[in-house]
């Protein structure tokens, strides 16, 4: 009982010092008052138009920081509710938009012919994957700018002006994507039929009755058929460097020299003395182009 009277006489004497403070002190009321600047002169020239004082209020004109807000409400119509599910599909299209880069288009075999073209040479760090790969993207862009052009003409600009659907745009973008990956395969379609037996779906008649889901896998085992066999031909005359300086070390009883550390830099002079890079982008680029519609 002694401890809780203390406590209630304790609580009692702080709330009459607060006040007695806040009477003494009194808090600033919300408006603006005018503060003088020491050693400041009417006219000196201290500020322009002589100014002496400032000011406490606070400024009127505050830039406006927009308010957003996200509303989630049930669909009323069944339109409201197919338009959601066509912003899904569109947002799930963007997510796989680099598998279809790399899957759908040139930049598979550009990209393995590449790395072939690298571990022929014996090279560990130059040039770098990055660099690699950025070369791959852009002879990508190069060889299937046609292709580009005429989703961006069918598609993405009359779905983007309000001419046509959602639908039809995804259907005239897919036609060019499909022509392309039918016209690699125009002369060996033994992938094609592979799936199609997979799948027993009957022998296609034309290039319509080969479903979109039969046609991207034909087309990945053939742009690796095609890397693989231009890496086996870009191996052949490198190995041989290999083999001719592996037999001369062995003939000089230098063992325990790696081969690699000399046949390296003579695999580079002939890659340099033959324009190794121009041959192979022409002739890398001009597979595709060859067959191209």
């Amino acid at each position: 009982m002694r401890k809780l009277l203390l406590l209630l006489l304790f609580s009692l004497l702080s709330t009459a010092m607060y006040a007695q403070a806040t009477d003494l002190f009194p808090s600033p009321a919300d408006s603006a008052r005018n503060i003088p600047i020491p050693n400041a002169r009417q006219g000196a020239g201290n500020f322009p138009g002589g100014a002496v004082s400032a000011t406490s209020a606070t400024p009127q004109n505050l830039p406006v920081i927009p308010f957003l807000d996200i509303s989630v409400r049930q669909p009323e119509t069944g339109q409201d509710v197919a338009f959601s599910l066509q912003l899904l599909l569109i947002l799930t299209v963007l997510s796989l938009a680099p598998s279809i880069i790399i899957l759908m288009t040139s930049f598979l075999r550009v990209s393995i012919v590449l790395d072939f073209v690298k571990r022929a040479l014996s090279l560990q760090q130059v040039p770098p994957n990055q660099v690699l790969l950025g070369i791959a993207f852009f002879l990508t862009i190069f060889i299937m700018w046609p292709t580009f052009n005429e989703i961006y003409d069918n598609s993405l600009r009359p779905m983007s002006e309000g001419e046509i659907s959602i639908q039809e745009a995804y259907e005239a973008a897919e036609r060019p994507l499909r022509l392309f990956m039918y016209s690699q395969m125009r002369s060996n379609p033994e992938n094609i039929r592979l799936f199609m037996t997979m799948r027993g779906l009957p022998k296609p008649e034309t290039l319509a009755d080969v479903p979109t889901y039969i046609l991207i896998p034909s087309f990945i085992l053939n742009e690796l058929t095609i890397a693989f066999k231009i890496g086996i031909l870009l191996f052949i005359p490198f190995i041989i460097i290999d083999m001719v300086v592996a037999s001369i070390l062995m003939s000089m009883g230098m063992i325990m020299l790696p081969p690699v550390m000399i046949s390296t830099p003579f695999k580079l002079i002939l890659f340099v003395l033959v324009d190794g890079w121009n041959l192979m982008t022409r002739q890398l680029v001009e597979s595709f182009l060859r067959n191209m519609p």
